[in-house]
């Protein structure tokens, strides 16, 4: 079977003719695109599929978005509606206008003490989940991509995850929610007359609800199909169990509006019960003989309390034992057809947990397991074990061969038809030439995740791809089960519903969507479909690109965390923008391929922060940051290259001259000031010289002078930032200032060296200097090695991201010469500090409240806890607000373009200004700058806070 080649992509002036219809329908008309950058950007998701659309929409309200249907049904163009896009099953994408409704779209109000929580859809689960966590409360579903599918996709796909079975699902914890149909009436299901307003608004509708629900209810036949099908996890097709469970039309409609998958209506704000935190857990891994003995262990160990059985097949176990945090017990043991479950049991308090555990041990010692059953509560044990678990999604993707796709699909059987259906995919792996494939999921609940990984490049590959659906269908179906269980329907599977519920109760589907979306607008094509071949249409092409960029999965787990995902790009769409130029330059569309890349130098190159907390979400490890550096520095050409590298070698007058030059432009009048920046940078100078504004700070002091100390506890390496910018005023200087006065005050005598020419090398790496890098790698390392005895003492620095620079400065070196710094230890001063100061320090005055930001630097350094450690040594309070992110200063990224700054920290601005606080802090001198910016307050280095609090009055 050959691709069915799918639609064409719009022409240019097609797309500006539906753009600038959907502009008269916004607030804000900039808000519309079709530029051809913006709409590729968009398009793609986590799924195999890709849809060029006409336009890309930001709305911002129900009624814009009631007004978008109107505009793209007059324009004759379908519409569809976009969240996180980590769905799986090409329900994400469209031809039409694509309408984000993430960006602005992030309120939570918890209610009733976290008991219930109202929710917008740009929100991700683990953002609710930050909300709710002070209330030991959580959101039933708990999808593995929480950290970044949104509640609307969690509401469209009925999401479930590891631990909620059909009980604490979207479906089965929603209260209420507001949805806008197509015909742009707004519907509020928890209005005590929203039933009547709907009869009222749309008749035919209510009436076409009431005649489905009795027609479904009248034949057994339905009834029983739909009660079986729903016993199980299953996403496939509508939820049509709404039509037993519910009664009223308003009611019916609310929910069947989850699963639902953008193609009834959009939902605007739902409420959901939340689910207690179980805090006291014990976690094993046991290894059984077979599949048959994991599955016939499940029952008794459900019964015994176990909250979580997760199944690793053979194939999965052979793919964990590569993983560094696997036990030497499991790397030893030749896996021949061995299944483990991961099993957990939770309570709410230790004393329950140990009568559950202790009830429960009779079950596992009679379970045949070849390594034990033991369990552990040690967090960071159990940790390991999860990482396993979820950790198999990294290792088949990251291995897979260039250019081809990740897939994970998911199917639900009865349970006792596990075993047989696990021995089917396999035996379809090896009949189909998936060698790779790895199969695991969610034992408890008889829901099945495989992996395996695909090309679509050739005919020959996508016949085998269709070869093995049409098996892996018959398979599942024969066994009674759901052919979604978690993941939508999309397109991958429209082409079954039929096949899987019926020609009576696919009749019921299709007239369910005929009744609320007449004329075809939302997402025509997904979830029901004719076409028998649509799951292989639009199957997008994975060119090459970059090694460090291939193993791209698209799944969009980057973007929650990226600080210009508001504003320019994120990290997946810095990657497919890169694919989409190669796809354009194969092509031979010169036209294409010139306006992606112009477009590039800014969107892509310029803004990123490259703070590169992106590679602490990607599954597969990409560091899109860096991968921006390279690209800086491949611009950069050979006299840029050297003017950098003399700069490193001159770095003391360089330092000097920035100093001068702030003092100079302080004197003068700031708009004078300003408009001399604005023609040097008109000039070409835009990525070197900053935009003045009033807000930029005097020169700061000179590094402090050397000292030594023959019992010295550490080396102190003072940032040249705080030379360079003077703190926000207060009577305990700079930063270095407060910790060598810390340190004195605690009697910890240090080793100061000279530093004036040194650096730790992070505006040369960021800029993409390499030579420069390495000029200022060479001195400072060498310094330091002489400074710290060799590696003997722990070198801390005052900065946390001159700490990562510092921790990251080996890596510029030649590789034979990178083995002999090797011992060097970088420490930040906050960890330093918390570690061991505060016991030595006097007693501070406490502060009543403290706003805290911690930097990207930070995380990457693994000092969160030690700055919030020091924050509250000073204050009772200490705040850090639940929609932090990076500042996006980024050095001086926030200099060169205050409006991604702007971006970054708008949601964090606005909540920390919602009330006062007695202190505003940080842990480094940029940040604090673009933080005081975006909030108008004064943000200062928490050791500034910390000195003035216990520094003996006069």
């Amino acid at each position: 079977m050959h691709p069915v080649v799918g639609p064409p992509a719009p022409t240019a002036a097609r797309a500006r003719e539906v753009a600038e219809l959907l502009r008269s329908r916004l607030d804000d008309p900039t808000r519309a695109s079709a530029e051809l950058p913006r709409r590729l950007a968009a398009a793609h998701d986590a799924s195999p599929y890709l849809f060029e659309p006409q336009a890309v929409v930001r709305a911002a309200s129900a009624a814009e978005v009631g007004a978008l249907m109107a505009g793209a049904r007059e324009a004759g163009v379908p519409l569809t509606l976009r969240g996180g896009g980590t769905s799986l099953a090409g329900q994400a994408g469209g031809t039409g206008v694509l309408v984000d409704v993430r960006t602005d779209w992030r309120h939570a109000e918890v209610l009733d003490d976290g008991r219930r929580i109202r929710l917008q859809p740009g929100l991700t689960i683990r953002q609710a989940n930050a909300r709710l966590a002070r209330y030991r409360r959580r959101l039933g579903p708990d999808p593995a991509s929480e950290a970044a599918c949104t509640v609307g996709g969690m509401v469209a796909n009925n999401s479930s995850g590891m631990t909620c079975g059909t009980t604490d699902s979207a479906y089965r914890t929603m209260e209420s929610l507001r949805f806008v149909l197509p015909s742009g009436t707004v519907v509020d299901s928890a209005a005590r007359d929203a039933d009547d307003r709907l009869r009222a608004d749309e008749p035919e509708l209510h009436a076409g609800l009431l005649r489905l629900r009795d027609r479904v209810r009248s034949a057994p036949g339905s009834r029983a199909t739909i009660e079986r099908l729903f016993s199980m996890k299953n996403t496939m097709g509508y939820g049509l169990n709404s039509l037993l469970d519910h009664s009223s039309p308003v009611e019916m409609l609310a929910h069947l509006m989850i699963g639902s998958e953008g193609t009834l209506g959009f939902v605007a704000e739902a409420v959901f019960r939340t689910v207690e935190i179980h805090e006291h857990a014990a976690t094993g891994l046991l290894i059984l003989p077979g599949l048959t003995d994991a599955t016939d262990a499940l029952p008794a160990l459900l019964a015994a309390g176990a909250r979580t059985a997760e199944l690793l097949d053979a194939a999965a176990l052979r793919v964990s034992q590569r993983d560094p945090g696997a036990s030497p017990t499991l790397r030893g043991l030749t896996v021949a057809g061995h299944a483990a479950l991961l099993v957990e049991f939770a309570e709410d308090s230790a004393e329950r947990l140990a009568a559950t555990l202790a009830d429960a041990r009779g079950v596992l010692d009679r379970l045949p397991a070849v390594t034990g059953t033991e369990l552990t509560r040690d967090p960071r044990e159990r940790a390991r074990l999860w990482h396993l678990r979820k950790g198999l999604y990294t290792a088949v993707a990251g291995a897979r061969p260039p250019g081809t796709t990740a897939l994970l699909e998911d199917v639900a059987v009865p349970l006792p038809r596990l075993t047989g259906t696990c021995d089917g995919l396999i035996g379809l792996f090896d009949r189909h030439g998936y060698s790779d494939a790895v199969i695991f999921g969610h034992a408890r609940d008889g829901n099945l995740h495989f992996m395996l990984t695909q090309s679509f490049d050739t005919a020959a590959e996508i016949d085998r791809y269709a070869r093995f659906t049409d098996d892996m269908v018959d398979l599942v179906l024969a066994e009674g089960g759901t052919l979604k269980a978690e993941h939508g329907t999309g397109r991958a599977m429209a082409p079954f519903v039929r096949r899987q519920y019926g020609d009576e109760l696919y009749d019921v589907m299709r007239e369910l969507k005929r009744l609320c979306d007449p004329s075809g607008l939302l997402n025509p094509g997904v979830l029901l479909n004719n076409d028998p071949t649509v799951h292989l249409r639009q199957l997008k092409a994975v060119p090459t690109v970059d090694p460090e960029l291939d193993a791209c999965v698209e799944c969009g787990y980057c973007e929650p965390v990226c600080p210009t995902a508001d504003v320019t790009t994120t990290p997946r769409q810095r990657i497919v923008l890169q694919r989409q130029i190669a796809l354009a330059t194969a092509a031979g569309d010169e036209e294409r391929r010139r306006e992606l890349t112009t477009d590039y130098e800014y969107a892509a190159v310029d803004s990123c922060a490259a703070d590169s907390l992106c590679v602490t979400a990607c599954p597969v490890g990409i560091d899109t940051g860096a991968a921006m550096k390279r690209l800086r520095a491949e611009r950069h050409g050979p006299l840029a290259q050297r003017t950098a590298r003399a700069a490193a070698r001159h770095w003391k007058g360089a330092v000097a001259g920035v100093r001068v030059g702030l003092s100079a432009a302080h004197a003068v009048p700031t708009p004078v000031t300003r408009a001399a920046t604005g023609v040097i940078r008109g000039l070409g100078a835009g990525e070197l010289v900053p935009l003045w504004s009033d807000d930029m700070p005097r020169a700061g002091a000179p590094r402090p002078a050397p000292r030594s100390a023959p019992d010295a506890q550490a080396v102190f390496f003072a940032a040249c930032v705080g030379s360079l910018f003077a703190p926000e005023d207060g009577p305990a200087g700079d930063s270095a200032a407060a910790f060598l006065r810390l340190c004195d005050l605690a009697g910890v005598p240090l080793v100061v060296p000279a530093t004036a020419d040194l650096c730790c090398g992070t505006p040369w790496q960021s800029k993409g200097y390499p030579a420069g890098h390495r000029e200022m790698a060479e001195r400072t390392l060498a310094a330091l090695w002489t400074a710290s005895d060799e590696g003997r003492l722990p070198i801390v620095c005052d900065a946390s991201s001159c700490t990562h620079g510092l921790a990251q400065l080996t890596a510029a070196l030649a590789e034979e010469d990178q083995a002999r710094y090797r011992d060097l230890r970088f420490v930040d001063s906050v960890t330093f500090i918390a570690e061991h100061l505060l016991p030595a320090l006097p007693e501070p005055r406490r502060l009543g409240s403290l706003a805290l930001h911690p930097t990207c630097s930070t995380v990457h350094l693994g000092g969160i806890e030690d700055l919030r450690a020091v924050a509250r040594a000073v204050a009772d309070t200490v705040t850090v607000p639940d929609s932090w992110g990076c500042c996006a200063f980024a050095g001086d990224r926030g200099l060169l373009h205050p409006e991604v700054t702007a971006g970054a920290t708008a949601a964090q601005a606005a909540e920390i200004n919602q009330r006062g606080y007695d202190a505003y802090a940080s842990c480094n001198r940029t940040c604090e700058m673009g933080m005081s910016r975006a909030t108008g307050q004064p943000y200062r280095h928490v050791l500034q806070v910390l000195v003035e609090a216990v520094e003996p009055l006069a």
